[in-house]
């Protein structure tokens, strides 16, 4: 292993977005059943966790940029500690220490993560999990903390198959052998996906296959033309792009956070609604997060006519099996949410529309390139990029797939997990969807100054779907089919929401 390793571009550019008001860093939780005993904990993550390198360098930078190193002065003890929550101890005071979380700085002279563990007065433990984005995206990370758990209690410390740790890349090929031929729209653009270059990246057999061609042969791809416009119409989209509609949940971000989280929804009661509404998992849950903002515009006395608010959603550029890498590789599509309709089904309909349009679109690519441009431009050019990808948007939302079986981690068994990615600007709210043996879990982090009691949209989420639920359950697919034809029945539904919230 070398002295140093040169900190890529993209990870560069989370690394440089720190802000006071929004960290780059990725805040997850694991509640336990039991409690937790310190030592095997500190055993457990000493065995697991230093295998991945990152979770034992530091960042270093000089003239040449920022670069890995090991911290010689490594110690699990600085890493997994252990606090303590006011009484009574419950969950209002874990979330009020994990927004506290947020908005704590990771300390710079030390590897960037942290496990805290706090006991609730239920006599329960939970880990609050802090590691910066610069490390990894939440994809791996999600494979990273898996690693420290295991199938059942009684599994001893090491039982755990640390991850090998990743070779070093090769260096890149030249991929343009004509010169001037499209090399400019290689090294800027293209060029910048060469590490995931084997990636499935869900959008579209057709667009993957323009991509694998310009990788093979860039020089002679026949509709490298093609590929360069669209990509040009891409940049000019994003850049003309209006900022969203201005609501309560924009404005100046500050340094205080709020967080909340719902109860699990099963898993297999949204596999059955998405078969019978004809529209996958993603699509229902990001509808139901629409109808719970707008719930909650609307209780506060908020118009929501012509309102549509745009959030960034990541997107996987890694390819399968490829989750033990660290670092970060994905990009970023601007869905905008439908928040006008009162309709359910008319939203998640519409939501469904914008995402397969996204699919088949190059935002993704460009977006992870924008990164990569971020981590590599002076600061005058990243304010810029920042402040294009940013300004357009309100929230950042992640539906991350967990474990399907449950986990134990130092012996307790792991019975909710959540996860959010940082916002980056002034964006204030952001959005965790995460399953877990069996159950979808929905979570809310946000800016004080725009939404102090997230908890209210945590709790309408579930509300949202078990109206999509009942209109499953009870109309026929013919008027399924038609959001109008159902519309007498979403009124009802919607009374007996009411009803139920004032009860």
């Amino acid at each position: 292993m070398t002295a140093r390793e040169r900190v890529s571009s993209v990870d560069t550019a989370w690394l440089r977005m720190d802000r006071p008001e929004n960290l780059m860093q990725i805040l997850g939780i694991m509640v336990c059943s039991g409690r937790i005993d310190d030592e095997r904990l500190k055993r457990t993550v000493a065995g697991r966790l230093p295998h991945y390198r990152r979770f034992r360098q530091i960042i270093r930078e000089d003239t040449d940029g920022p670069w890995w190193v090991d911290d010689a002065d490594f110690a699990i003890e600085a890493h997994v500690r252990r606090s303590f929550l006011p009484p009574p101890g419950g969950k209002h005071e874990l979330q009020n220490f994990v927004a506290e979380m947020a908005s704590t700085p990771l300390n710079p002279a030390r590897p960037r993560w942290e496990f805290n563990v706090v006991d609730t007065a239920d006599g329960n433990s939970t880990i609050v999990i802090r590691i910066h984005h610069a490390i990894a995206d939440g994809i791996a990370l999600i494979g990273v903390i898996d690693s420290l758990t295991d199938d059942r209690a009684d599994a001893p410390t090491n039982a755990g198959q640390p991850a090998t740790v990743p070779a070093e890349r090769p260096a890149r090929r030249q991929r343009d052998a004509n010169g001037g031929t499209g090399g400019g729209f290689w090294r800027t653009v293209i060029e910048p996906l060469a590490d995931v270059a084997q990636a499935s990246l869900n959008l579209g057999g057709n667009l993957w296959g323009q991509y694998q061609g310009l990788r093979r042969d860039p020089a002679g791809l026949r509709d490298y033309a093609s590929v360069a416009r669209a990509v040009a119409e891409e940049i000019g989209r994003l850049a003309l792009m209006p900022d969203d509609t201005r609501t309560r949940f924009k404005g100046k971000a500050g340094t205080v956070k709020r967080v909340a989280w719902s109860e699990p929804l099963p898993l297999a009661e949204i596999k059955a609604v998405g078969r019978a509404l004809s529209c996958s998992v993603n699509d229902l849950l990001l509808a139901s997060v629409a109808g719970a903002m707008r719930s909650y515009l609307v209780n506060r006395g908020n118009a929501v006519e012509g309102v549509e608010i745009r959030a960034m959603v990541p997107v996987n550029l890694r390819q399968p099996g490829d989750s033990e890498e660290l670092g970060n590789r994905f990009g970023l599509v601007a869905l905008e949410l439908p928040l006008a309709s009162d309709n359910p089904l008319a939203r998640l309909y519409a939501t469904r529309a914008r995402m397969a349009a996204l699919k088949s679109s190059y935002q993704a690519m460009l977006t992870f390139a924008l990164l990569g441009a971020v981590g590599m431009a002076p600061r005058f050019v990243e304010d810029q990029i920042l402040k294009l990808l940013t300004s357009k948007t309100t929230a950042v939302m992640t539906n991350v797939p967990g474990s399907p079986a449950a986990r134990f981690l130092a012996g307790c068994r792991i019975e909710q997990q959540l996860a959010w990615v940082p916002q980056a600007g002034d964006i204030g709210i952001g959005v965790s969807i995460l399953s877990y043996h069996g159950c979808v879990q929905f979570g809310l982090i946000s800016d004080r100054n725009m939404v102090d009691d997230p908890q209210l949209i945590a709790d309408q989420f579930g509300r949202e779907f078990e109206k999509l639920l009942w209109l499953a359950l009870l109309e026929t697919p013919d008027r399924l089919a038609d959001p109008l034809l159902v519309a007498d029945d979403v009124l009802a539904l919607s009374c007996r929401n009411g009803a139920h919230e004032s009860g």
